[in-house]
């Protein structure tokens, strides 16, 4: 990189369909182009009517990406030039990294708006993010993971604080991630990862070890076996405990509210929990919270100077 060239910064997401028109090319896009049966299909547009009609994750995923360039902008100005790629809708992954070289950037920092690293997940976005920088002549380094940054684990030590002034105490706590197929597990960090978060988050809120766990949800829909124990059997199995009034679930494995917290938690294990007679709360997500995006912000502007070294 030359003195004064502007670095690429790609914000990547998972992405939402923002109409009930786009409903189908999405659900179809995430299986890889096998469409879904009319029932797998009447069955996602039943859980998006249930929160509303439609996911709200896109607002949020623009207003992430606005906090980072505003932050990035703060720090330093005229640095940084801040696209947004998605890996199920438009603007792309591909989108973003080569709007960032029309925009005269020679090198790209990308973040994944996911904390905790896998292969099937970060691992994607970054070898997307490598290959459509290399078609245009550039180069993109990818930051891994950033499931411990301090002001992560402190904002969700802050929430799980929060929440617990909710419900009975005693009440335990699942902290939850997406489920992932177990073949795809095999040597991939995230479950270690996500174990890790959840330690010092919890060490951070006060919470005794033998008051907190790992659960997995929103599991796909194959016959391969995913990863558990499964979010609603773990708060089945705790209303058989009379030493859990209640239970917390903090979703650390998302960064905004959409179908997976919004239905999968806010419905389906609210549900689950008053069926096993246990008081519910669940913590608050991410969001774009300026104090952990001006840390993201920092975090992009290191690996910027240490991509350049």
């Amino acid at each position: 990189m030359t003195a004064g060239e502007p670095i690429g910064v790609a914000v990547m997401a998972h992405g939402t369909p923002e109409s009930r028109d786009a409903v189908e090319a999405f659900y179809t896009r995430i299986r890889r182009g096998r469409p879904p049966t009319p029932e797998l299909l009447a069955d996602l547009v039943r859980r998006y009517e249930a929160i509303g009609g439609l996911s709200p994750l896109g607002e949020h995923t623009r207003r992430q990406h606005r906090r980072l360039e505003a932050a990035l902008d703060r720090m330093s100005p005229g640095r940084f030039r801040v696209r947004l790629g998605q890996k199920h809708v438009a603007p792309f992954i591909e989108d973003a990294v080569a709007e960032l070289h029309d925009l005269g950037c020679r090198s790209v920092v990308g973040l994944v708006l996911a904390p905790h690293h896998s292969r099937a997940g970060v691992g994607e976005y970054a070898r997307r993010a490598s290959d459509a920088a290399a078609a245009q002549g550039i180069t993109a380094t990818t930051i891994p993971s950033w499931h411990l940054l301090p002001e992560y684990l402190d904002f969700t030590a802050t929430a799980l604080v929060a929440a617990a002034a909710r419900v009975p105490p005693g009440s335990r706590v699942l902290f939850t991630a997406h489920s992932l197929p177990e073949r795809a597990l095999v040597g991939d960090p995230y479950p270690e990862q996500l174990t890790a978060g959840a330690e010092a988050a919890a060490a951070r809120a006060g919470l005794p070890r033998d008051r907190w766990s790992i659960a997995w949800q929103s599991a796909g829909r194959t016959p391969d076996p995913w990863r558990g124990p499964d979010l609603l059997e773990v708060i089945a199995r705790l209303g058989t405990d009379p030493d859990a009034p209640g239970v917390i679930v903090c979703p650390h494995g998302f960064v905004a509210e959409h179908l997976e917290v919004l239905y999968d938690v806010d419905v389906e294990a609210r549900a689950a929990a008053a069926e096993a007679g246990l008081a519910f709360a669940r913590t608050g997500v991410l969001h774009d919270d300026p104090t952990v995006f001006d840390a993201l912000a920092r975090l992009v502007a290191t690996t910027a100077d240490e991509a350049d070294s």
